[in-house]
């Protein structure tokens, strides 16, 4: 099976400030793990191109485009929010991160590629269609999804988002689009601080409530996203695949482990392979405690490799 794995240098060279936790040693743990583990070696490596304005434009509006390229500094840091901000190298690997998104999409639709996962950063899935918040400028997997709509004639794809946090960027940007389903999973009452009432009715946004485990996450995914997501037979699937819910990872109470993220990944895996040619783009977002991301990405790209 052809699996494709981007990123590029400019991931590394993205910096927030000292002790943020969006770090670049996020995407580099990753990378070592999989070239450890050996599965690199098992997927054909491109380097991310930067995305154009076109494609951006296909989920935001050109007034954001245009605010954060004139927020790029040319040294030092500027605050785009509380916790989020730009130095001299965040635009590049802003336009890359969206850019491998629509290379990955370009692979798995066109170029012989069944699966895709890209190890990039920063991540998306909280930017808004004319906002960038909570560590994300463009959302990488809304440009892959117009860009398989909009662009390479897909006629319905599906996201799936098991971030801790609400992907409250990717809703706003595709509620409303009849093209489009997702499902999410998220921890209550934590940040952003919304997706308990949906925007739209192509949205299917599960709560769990803090402490719940690896249970509720199985209920959620076999009671809710599967059925909803069989009824609507995509013809592909992306991934918002952030790892902050895990015990070891602060940013959240869920409590996950190691085996809820093989589990999750190999159901998503199983309902492409049935529904959608097994045609899956996985996107990096959240995960903050490097050893177990480093785990949980491993096994997230053994079950795209169909390994586990």
């Amino acid at each position: 099976m052809k699996t494709a794995y981007l990123s590029h240098p400019s991931f590394s060279r993205h910096e927030m400030g000292p002790h943020h936790p969006e770090c670049p040693e996020r995407v580099a743990v990753i990378a070592d793990r999989l070239l450890a583990s050996g599965l690199l070696d098992c997927m054909d490596a491109f380097e991310a191109p930067a995305a154009t304005r076109e494609q951006i434009l296909r989920a935001h509006s050109g007034l954001h485009f245009a605010e954060l390229e004139a927020l790029a500094p040319a040294r030092g840091l500027v605050a785009v929010d509380p916790d989020t901000a730009m130095n001299p190298h965040t635009w590049e690997a802003a336009l890359h991160a969206a850019g491998a998104a629509v290379k990955a999409t370009e692979l798995v639709v066109q170029g012989g590629y069944r699966r895709a996962f890209c190890n990039v950063r920063p991540p998306g899935h909280h930017a808004a269609r004319t906002r960038a918040m909570g560590f994300c400028f463009f959302n990488n997997a809304a440009v892959g999804i117009r860009h398989a709509l909009d662009g390479l004639g897909l006629e319905r794809v599906a996201l799936a988002d098991f971030d801790v946090h609400h992907g409250n960027g990717s809703e706003d940007i595709l509620a409303g689009d009849d093209r489009v389903l997702m499902v999410s999973t998220f921890q209550r009452a934590l940040y952003p601080f919304n997706g308990e009432q949906p925007l739209g009715a192509n949205l299917c946004n599960i709560g769990l409530d803090p402490y719940s485990g690896g249970e509720a996450l199985r209920h959620a995914v076999e009671h809710e996203w599967l059925p909803r997501l069989r009824a609507f037979q995509p013809q592909m699937l992306f991934i918002s695949a952030g790892f902050d819910a895990h015990r070891e990872d602060d940013m959240s109470q869920l409590g996950w482990r190691d085996a809820d993220y093989a589990w999750v990944s190999r159901r998503l895996v199983e309902l492409a392979d049935e529904c959608a040619q097994g045609r899956v783009v996985s996107l990096l977002e959240g995960g903050y405690h490097l050893p177990a991301l480093a785990r949980c990405a491993e096994l997230h790209v053994r079950a795209l490799l169909g390994l586990d």
